[in-house]
């Protein structure tokens, strides 16, 4: 596959704690997607992108410069992979903050999830995260990968314990959201997504 038709594709790193697990998590997955011919990757962390989390009342109001700044990286995306973990039964407010500052480039676009928690692997996270992004017409992937009891899940390398069938995993999802966003760049080519 030539570079040209490479698809954009975005991984977010939803936590912004201290000690977080994300970049790890997020490090992993990207090593994975580099490998394809289809993916150009690129790594966006919420915790180095600071974004405010005061928003005006008016739709029109001019943005601060650090949403603008990160708007062409989304907007340039075919695809997206956010990295979550769960907490307090959710996904992170620094997420949230994230997602509610655009529109436009999350349309027609495709999502898939990689989480991690405790015993609910943060799939509790992922649940609610579709919700989110089906409302910003988006498409949410059913592939996802997660981690039960992720310190325990990944070595001291930074790759899971269990890597074959990680690797797997990812590589399933990895070709899901390929196809998707494959299909959706077409789709957008041919007729411009519009909202009511």
């Amino acid at each position: 596959m030539s570079e040209n038709n490479q698809l954009r594709l975005v991984v977010v790193i939803g936590s912004v704690r201290k000690g977080r697990f994300g970049p790890v998590a997020a490090e992993w997955l990207a090593s994975r997607a580099r490998l394809r011919p289809d993916f150009d990757v690129d790594v966006i962390d919420l915790a180095t992108a600071w974004l405010p989390d005061v928003m005006s009342a008016d739709p029109e109001a001019v943005k601060p410069q650090a949403v603008q700044d990160l708007a062409p990286w989304l907007a340039a995306a075919d695809a997206f992979i956010v990295v979550t973990p769960e907490y307090n039964q959710s996904y992170p407010a620094s997420l949230k903050n994230a997602i509610d500052w655009y529109d436009e480039e999350w349309h027609a676009k495709p999502v898939a999830f990689l989480s991690y928690g405790g015993a609910s692997s943060g799939l509790g996270a992922v649940s609610h995260l579709r919700q989110v992004f089906t409302e910003f017409h988006a498409v949410p992937v059913r592939e996802t990968v997660s981690f039960h009891e992720y310190r325990e899940s990944f070595g001291s390398d930074g790759c899971p314990v269990a890597v074959e069938a990680y690797d797997e995993a990812a590589r399933r999802m990895l070709d899901r959201l390929g196809w998707w966003a494959r299909a959706l760049r077409r789709a957008r080519a041919q007729e411009p997504f519009e909202t009511p």
